[in-house]
């Protein structure tokens, strides 16, 4: 029996496809040299305009976002977008870090104009290298020695005069003062010569006693005497420390005053070489040590391990250097860490310690984009540990604190330093997909800091002036990559191309990744044949050859449905069993595939059963779709009378699960087949969902969907009456593939576009639905009709079952 065929519901094949007309559409060219040259992003003017909006705000907390799938260009057009407004923008100051001579452990942040970083660093170099040779030589003068040999002199004088009386008193009461190398004594003397011990124990008791008590006052003397020699001594080395400190000072004011003079305009330079001329001054002996050979002090947060390195204090850190630098930065960090974010402070490993010193910090890219823009991908932010935080924070109080990872985890504090946090005035875009800004969304930081949305579309509208861009997006790969021009009729396919990437006939695929793949595959067929540009066929053959690598899975599938291990009916007529249609995707391959769906009801009040529902292999979408369809059966067969009715349908075969509600159509046709004992025609399937007032909604994919089906019935022979219902508002997103679009157009298979339920039932049976009359009776004979008379029976027979029933 053939399916009743209903003309008004049948596609034109010119519906089929909306091809692209290259003499109309695209007149403006014979290849795609004559395309106009491409500026900007094609297609995303909401995003354009979202993009100049958050780059133009200097307001805190206006950083971008910028959202969509991969392959839009987003990465592209905002890399060139940014440093095109970056090229008209003041370049930021450069940064220096310098020794803090009041606090060792806290370097200071010194901002000098772009280009004086360097010259500073230079010339403080310079600095210290002339205060090395001049403060020796103004020691190596005569007067030096001379006011030192003073200094010594007089400190001597008076040691010798106050040891001289102390003799003098000595001799006064018989002991005489010996002076030896490490030591001062006094021995007792009789008529003039020294007591021995013997001679001394022969004295009477009293006169020891005497020489006793003497001595202990000449001991006291003595120590009185060297307690002022020590105070003269550091009354001397006093003396002499100031008058070289004067010496270095003076020595050192006019270097440190010229450079002052040409820092003038900038306070923290100022104060800085003010401290320094302090610290030169009080550790002059630095400065001297290679001529006098003192030791070599150390410094108070790192010991030294040559004589050089006690001037490393006086080095100027260069940590951000816009020298060479035209506008303000761009910086797309693509290998992301913390550290190449936000810096580090390295340490060196010497006799077993660790040191570090400011010298050894090194800049993030955060750092580096200070005054300028900070391109992320969100991914690589919400992945690498501490990374997203650190950021937040940076960013809500302005400030770039340089601190190694994990810092402030630790258990127990090591000592480091504490790098001056560096203001920062930085632009952060962020790039990332729906779902992640949708995850970002939920924090409230992000809110507060991202303020700015810029959504990239997937696709755009197909007119004019959309296709010179999509004609000028072609040369411009053909020109950067030296691929050969695409002839009117190749580029046409191209735009053809695109529209079924949009998944729409009035639309064209923004995903241009997709896109320039087909136009370099293209391109390497063309070129193979030593042809002189790509044509129609070229563009074709790319896309076939380019499903045949990637359709290994579905003509496994198809292959278990034609070795019939997976059961599938294109021909013949089976009550309660209609083919539905689904999607699958692997990976960026999306290819449609028929389901068998069958129902069976019974009397009973368990109402419709979904048993992939029953055995949780359900979704949640799939569960609402048959609920809303056993609302359409109550609303349409229960009015007068409750359903005395069990339905179960399932997907035969299914073991993986299954989602989504564009099956629901098939559903509520297989039962209506069962109710009213109606066979359906096998060769028809159908996809489209179903609210509870019995109109047919639009689904998603369909496309691939037709296709799947007709490759299954074109492998086992068309015959002429097999097709595909589809719901009529899919009509403008069919962009079929040419054999079908031809099959068509011979009557070899065919398309329905249907907006009721009613419509689709009387396709499959070809019976008429039937309409109700005002007593909400169904005419006899249609399919309506038969499934009300099913249900009234089912009535009577519960009636007669149980007779409590009423």
């Amino acid at each position: 029996m053939k399916p009743h065929v209903y003309d008004h519901f049948r596609l034109a094949p010119e519906q089929l496809r909306l091809r692209c007309d290259p003499d109309r559409d695209l007149s403006f060219l014979q290849t795609t040299r004559d395309a106009p040259p491409l500026t900007g992003v094609i297609g995303q003017d909401r995003a354009e305009r979202a993009m100049k909006f958050g780059l133009s705000m200097e307001a805190p907390g206006y950083h971008l976002f910028v959202v969509g799938v991969p392959g839009t260009g987003k990465n592209t057009y905002v890399q060139s977008m940014t440093n095109r407004i970056a090229a008209g923008q003041p370049v930021p100051d450069d940064w220096c870090y310098i020794h803090n001579f009041h606090e060792p452990d806290q370097p200071i942040a010194a901002a000098l104009p772009a280009g004086r970083g360097r010259a500073f660093q230079s010339d403080v170099k310079e600095l210290i290298a002339d205060l090395r040779r001049t403060i020796p030589a103004a020691f190596a003068g005569s007067d030096y020695d001379q006011q030192k040999e003073i200094i010594t002199r007089e400190a001597q004088q008076q040691m010798d005069e106050t040891f001289e009386l102390l003799r003098e008193e000595a001799k006064k009461v018989d002991y005489e003062l010996y002076r030896a190398p490490g030591k001062i004594m006094f021995k007792p003397q009789k008529d003039g010569e020294d007591l021995t011990t013997e001679a001394f124990s022969r004295l009477p008791l009293k006169e020891q006693h005497r020489y006793q008590e003497t001595g202990r006052r000449l001991e006291k003397l003595l120590a009185d005497l060297l307690s002022r020699g020590h105070q003269l001594e550091k009354g001397m080395q006093e003396k002499a420390q100031a008058m070289e400190q004067q010496i270095t000072r003076q020595a050192a004011m006019t270097l440190v005053n010229r450079l002052r003079e040409r820092y003038e305009d900038l306070t923290v330079v100022r104060g800085w070489l003010d401290a320094l001329l302090d610290d030169v001054t009080e550790h002059h002996q630095w400065f001297m040590e290679k001529e006098h050979g003192t030791e070599q002090p150390a410094l108070p947060w790192l010991p030294p391990t040559d004589g050089e390195e006690v001037f490393q204090r006086y080095l100027v850190h260069l940590f951000i250097n816009n020298e060479h630098r035209q506008g303000a930065p761009v910086v797309f960090e693509s290998f992301l860490n913390y550290y190449s974010l936000f810096g580090k402070i390295e340490y060196r490993s010497q006799m077993m310690e660790m040191s570090t010193h400011f010298t050894m910090a090194r800049p993030g890219a955060l750092h580096r984009a200070n005054g300028g823009y900070l391109i992320l991908q969100a991914r690589d932010v919400l992945t690498e540990p501490y990374v997203w935080l650190t950021l937040k924070r940076a960013l809500r109080y302005q400030s770039a604190v340089l601190e190694n990872i994990g810092e402030q985890y630790r258990y127990v504090p090591m000592a480091s330093m504490r790098m001056q946090p560096i203001p920062l005035n930085v632009k952060v875009i962020m790039i990332g997909t729906p779902l992640m800004y949708q995850l970002l969304s939920t924090d409230e930081d992000f809110v507060k800091l991202f303020k700015v949305k810029v959504d990239f579309d997937i696709e755009m509208d197909r007119n004019p002036d959309n296709l010179r861009k999509y004609a000028s997006f072609v040369q411009s790969l053909c020109q950067n990559d030296h691929l050969l021009p695409f002839s009117r009729d190749g580029m046409g396919q191209v735009v053809e191309y695109g529209s079924r990437l949009a998944g729409h006939q009035n639309k064209l695929s923004t995903r241009f990744s997709e896109v320039s793949e087909i136009v370099y595959e293209a391109h390497a067929l063309a070129a193979g044949e030593s042809a002189h540009c790509v044509e129609s066929a070229h563009v074709q053959a790319a896309i076939d050859e380019r499903k045949y690598r990637n359709s290994r899975i579905e003509d496994k599938v198809q292959e278990l449905i034609l070795q019939n291990k997976l059961l599938i009916d294109t021909e013949g007529q089976v009550t309660g069993q209609i083919n539905g249609l689904s999607v699958i995707q692997l990976g960026s391959q999306l290819f449609g595939q028929p389901a068998r769906i069958t129902a069976v009801t019974y009397m009973g009040r368990g109402g419709v059963i979904n048993i992939e529902r029953e055995t949780d292999m359900s979704g949640q979408i799939h569960s609402k779709g048959v609920l809303t369809m056993a609302g359409y059966l109550g609303a349409t067969f229960a009015q007068k009378f409750p359903l005395s009715l069990t339905a179960q349908i399932t997907f035969e075969q299914n073991y993986g699960g299954i989602d989504g509600d564009s099956a629901s159509c098939a559903e509520l046709f297989a039962i209506l087949s069962s109710l009213a004992d109606l066979p359906i025609y096998q060769g028809i399937a159908v996809t489209g969902s179903v609210n509870q007032l019995g109109d047919v909604q639009p689904i998603g994919g369909v496309t691939e969907k037709v296709e799947g089906f007709y490759d299954i019935c074109a492998a086992g022979g068309l015959s002429g009456e097999q097709g595909v219902i589809v719901p009529v508002q899919n009509v403008d997103q069919l962009m079929l593939r040419d054999d079908i679009v031809t099959a068509v157009e011979k009557n070899q298979f065919h398309l329905y576009a249907i907006r009721r339920i009613e419509e689709g039932i009387e396709i499959l049976t070809g019976r008429p639905a039937g309409a109700s009359d005002e007593n909400g009776n169904f005419p006899d004979g249609s399919v309506y009709g038969l499934v009300m008379a099913k249900l009234e029976r089912f009535r009577d027979q519960s009636r007669q079952a149980s007779p409590m029933v009423k």
